[in-house]
């Protein structure tokens, strides 16, 4: 018997009214459906194995399809996001097309898409990957900090700001976007630096190859003393850095599969998106 996961965020489908839909059009076609909810977090507790799921459903926002993402490492299960939340670069269903979209994926009329994640190697050998981004900044305090910042091995810059965005072309429309970073083709394979809020006129984000090593380093802080920033995988999973330590950013091993339903070019989704915005 198919399987089909659905992972909901409780937040932004109150009752459960959009998973319980799912849920009973995909049990009406004679499959299983399991529901799991994320935690106050967003973090969603999955079985470890995945035989026989065919499809990952997320019901919320652009968040709650990360985390999913993040919790199926290594599974190689396609995801399709069901939009509850706002502007849904990643979640390509609206409600109102619900029914014809969870039709079209039991029939197996969906292509997939590769999304590249990013793995980030902190100073004490903990690893952890990212779909959207990583993210070293302040940690507390209100002041900048100094951000030694090296691509394979080779000294790039040294940033007095608020922080640094090291994003993947999927995470382009999110922090980055914020930040002044350039929007990227979502399926392309490459990183993208961009300083946040940088006390320096001529700062502009850095495009680099998907193959290259990135290094951040603390600086020291005014009069020589230590400072603690904190490197944040796609929001969440916070981990400190101290003064003189190094988290090192590169392409990761693993991908995510996204369900796309539609030929809706990326172009035409990001102009509808950005409407008004």
């Amino acid at each position: 018997m198919e399987k089909y996961w659905i992972i909901a965020n409780e937040k932004k489908d109150q009752s459960l009214a959009v998973t319980g839909r799912i849920r009973e059009l995909i049990e009406t076609q004679g499959a299983a459906a399991e529901v799991y909810c994320t935690n106050e977090e967003g973090k969603v507790m999955l079985p470890e194995t995945c035989e026989r799921v065919k499809c990952v459903f997320t019901v919320g926002g652009d968040g709650t399809l990360i985390q999913a993402a993040r919790s199926l490492i290594g599974r190689s299960v396609p995801v399709l996001g069901i939009n509850r939340g706002t502007l849904g670069y990643l979640t390509e269903v609206d409600i109102q097309n619900l029914e014809a979209a969870v039709a079209q994926v039991m029939r197996n009329a969906f292509m997939t898409e590769e999304r590249m994640m990013l793995c980030g190697i902190l100073p004490d050998g903990r690893v952890d990957v990212a779909l959207n981004d990583i993210v070293v900044s302040r940690h507390g305090s209100v002041k900048i900090l100094s951000y030694l910042v090296y691509v394979n091995g080779e000294f790039l810059n040294a940033y007095q700001a608020d922080g640094i965005i090291v994003s993947t072309p999927t995470g382009s429309t999110a922090y980055n976007l914020s930040a002044g970073g350039p929007i990227v083709e979502p399926t392309a394979a490459m990183i993208v630096i961009t300083p946040i809020c940088s006390h320096a006129l001529n700062t502009r984000s850095i495009v680099l190859s998907a193959e290259d090593r990135i290094e951040i380093e603390i600086g020291e802080g005014r009069g020589y003393g230590n400072e603690v920033a904190e490197a944040a995988f796609d929001g969440g999973d916070i981990a400190c850095i101290r003064t003189g330590e190094r988290i090192m950013i590169q392409r990761a091993d693993v991908t995510t599969k996204l369900v796309k339903l539609s030929k809706v070019s990326f172009l035409e989704t990001l102009r509808e998106k950005m409407k008004g915005k």
